[in-house]
């Protein structure tokens, strides 16, 4: 045993075998990954402060699809994310800026704001959080450009046929922004369809998001989740967003309900059969700065499991990111089920160690390293 470390507990690294991988990403693909998206900026109090009781603040462009894109772009594919931008805006040339430092390409319609009461990019305001107190976000997206997202905006044979995606990635955050944003959604889904392109749906639900438009918005979630290659989701997402039956949402006695979370994933693959990947995450919250984080995936008939571990938490927000990023990352290099459900723990963990929204590898290493729990200094 080596000093520092008590083996017996920890997993060996898998060697990332090609061959047994379920889907195939055609080669010769521009865009690794690909997104729709609105793109904004969150604010967050240094030093894990509460958002009232801090001065100084940490702002960085987010959103929830395109911090999936990062662990493919921070590894060397070229991802692209589908926008809007106000033109001359401060704050759009602040995320133009942080995408390309981040190896993202984007494209996007520059709309003029109409004034102070006109466009603008959301604003994330959300604090870390410390022990027994949690995180706390408020969402302030009046007059957010994104909103009006169409798949007009984009020359969709040019992107999909000519220049080629390997995945698209879509959420439920984009899917029930607004009428328009879903629209977008539906037509981006059947586009990748048409051109070869698998398609991923990360359902994530927003219950502010939902209100009023339930039965809209059901109805769409359900066609896009047919067309989708890989279907991600919790149990709260897969219960209120395709109306599944599955455990309590929250969190508790994690392990004991691994059983029931097969039983909700189980109705999913038989009503959406077409997918060929079901991946849910298992988060139990000791605190603030502590979880339990596991992972279960159903692929080819066959189920994987990351038996949940404790992990240290710097910033929660883009840990469910981080493992859709990595998942996909596994499914792009044709990894088998096992592999890409271990990165994707991985770069969860890692996402959870930053305060960024997303997961930044400096290379495959460092995320096989987390998996393993081999902390040492690397030198």
């Amino acid at each position: 045993m080596k000093e520092g470390i008590i083996e017996k507990n920890i997993p060996k690294i898998p060697i990332c075998r090609k061959g047994k991988s379920i889907m195939t990403v055609k080669e010769m693909k521009r865009y690794a990954l690909a997104c729709p998206t609105s793109m904004g900026v969150r604010i967050t109090p240094e030093n894990r402060m509460a958002v009232q009781n801090s001065n100084t603040f940490y702002m960085q462009a987010t959103s929830a699809e395109s911090n999936v894109l990062n662990v493919a772009s921070s590894l060397g594919r070229e991802c692209l994310v589908l926008t809007k931008f106000v033109k001359d805006s401060p704050v759009a040339d602040l995320i133009k800026r942080q995408l390309r430092a981040r190896n993202i390409r984007f494209e996007g319609l520059d709309v003029e704001q109409g004034g102070p009461w006109g466009y603008r990019h959301q604003f994330n305001i959300a604090d870390s959080g410390f022990g027994l107190r949690a995180p706390r976000v408020w969402n302030d997206r009046a007059g957010e450009v994104g909103r009006t997202l169409s798949i007009d905006d984009f020359d969709v044979e040019r992107i999909f046929g000519q220049e080629g995606v390997g995945i698209l990635h879509l959420s439920g955050l984009i899917a029930a922004m607004s009428h328009e944003t879903t629209e977008c959604c539906l037509a981006l889904a059947k586009a990748a369809k048409q051109y070869g392109t698998l398609v991923s749906f990360d359902l994530n639900y927003r219950a502010t998001f939902w209100k009023g438009r339930e039965e809209e918005l059901a109805e769409a979630f359900s066609e896009i989740a047919s067309l989708a290659d890989v279907l991600i989701g919790n149990e709260e997402d897969f219960q209120l967003c395709l109306g599944f039956q599955g455990p309590e949402a929250g969190g508790k006695d994690l392990s004991s309900k691994i059983e029931s979370f097969r039983g909700m994933i189980s109705q999913v693959q038989e009503k959406y059969s077409n997918a060929k990947m079901f991946a849910t995450t298992l988060r139990q919250v000791i605190s603030a700065n502590e979880h339990l984080w596991g992972a279960i995936l159903l692929a080819d008939g066959k189920w994987y499991v990351e038996e949940p571990r404790e992990i240290q938490v710097l910033d929660r927000i883009g840990g469910g990111d981080g493992f859709s990023g990595g998942l996909l990352y596994g499914v792009l290099n044709s990894w088998e089920p096992e592999q890409c459900l271990q990165f994707g723990w991985a770069s969860g963990v890692l996402a959870a160690s930053s305060l960024n929204d997303y997961a930044e590898p400096a290379d495959e290493k460092q995320v096989w390293d987390i998996y393993k729990g081999n902390a040492r200094v690397q030198r």
